[in-house]
């Protein structure tokens, strides 16, 4: 048996895009999450709508949002995909410490979404420190990471 090989790199180890023509279209969906730690503070401004740049979940959101239908432009060698379905999810840890995002992908397509899902839930987390650095210099972004995926050749994946 061999050893797998990088999928992004020719036999002489040069990059390149995937050719992905050979591959049946399925439905792939894939399911990413992180969290922004921030202090109880901060929280509660966000919660009262009082942080000066606006509503940070709901920019965050669209962020994210924005951020998986454009994974192409973003990420080198990623294929440009007609998604079907992005939903972006903030809420407050239920430990206080923050704010988990949550983003799940969805296309019919030959190849799959999770890095889509990863780029919606790092720019979301990006925006809400961006929102809210002002009064929280410690925010931290971290745990982003792949939750789930389904669909094509692989099957479907689960983060134990």
């Amino acid at each position: 048996m061999s050893a797998p090989s990088l999928s992004h790199l020719d036999e002489s180890g040069k990059a390149r895009m995937v050719d992905v023509s050979a591959k049946d279209a399925t439905r792939r969906v894939a399911v990413a999450e992180g969290h922004v730690a921030l202090a109880p503070a901060t929280l509660e401004l966000i919660a009262q709508g009082g942080v000066a740049k606006g509503d940070v979940i709901a920019t965050a959101r669209i962020a994210g949002i924005m951020a998986a239908k454009r994974t192409h432009e973003l990420i080198p060698l990623c294929h440009p995909l007609a998604l079907t379905s992005v939903a972006v999810d903030i809420e407050p840890a239920a430990d206080g410490s923050g704010l988990d995002v949550t983003a799940r992908v969805a296309v019919t397509g030959r190849t799959g979404v999770e890095m889509e899902a990863l780029t919606a839930v790092s720019l979301a987390c990006l925006t809400v420190y961006d929102m809210v650095k002002a009064v929280d210099r410690g925010a931290t972004i971290g745990g982003i990471r792949l939750v789930e995926k389904s669909g094509g050749k692989s099957g479907t994946f689960r983060r134990p």
